[in-house]
């Protein structure tokens, strides 16, 4: 195949593929701004965020973001730099932290050894 041909080919797919999407860039949706955000809720001041602080601490071998509500601490996402990251939790606010996994249902189904040979 000569070269002008094998040009004029890629130049014809491109054009082809140019003018199939040309339909779809003409039929873009019109944006509207969005309305303003509702005021907070009754008991919480504009200071208070219901939102989490999050801090990111890195240490050697491992990065352990903490989350804070109200500057009380509650979780802690730990990820090594090897494995799979992992949660603690203060599950009941006493600042005692449980290990949770990121995937994990918390179902422990009994694992017995009946019977070894």
């Amino acid at each position: 195949m000569p070269l002008f041909f094998k040009l004029s080919l890629k130049r014809c797919c491109c054009a082809a593929l140019l003018a199939a999407t040309l339909p779809a860039w003409a039929q873009a949706p019109r944006l509207e701004p969005l309305p303003e955000p509702p005021p907070p809720p009754p008991g919480i001041q504009n200071d208070q965020s219901p939102e989490p602080q999050v801090t990111i601490i890195q240490r050697e071998g491992e990065t352990v973001e903490e989350f804070r509500i109200h500057g009380r601490l509650y979780m802690m996402k730990i990820t090594p730099r090897v494995g799979r990251p992992y949660y603690l939790v203060d599950e009941r606010g006493d600042g005692r932290f449980s290990r949770s996994e990121a995937h994990d249902t918390g179902v422990r189904p009994p694992m017995w050894v009946i019977h070894s040979f």
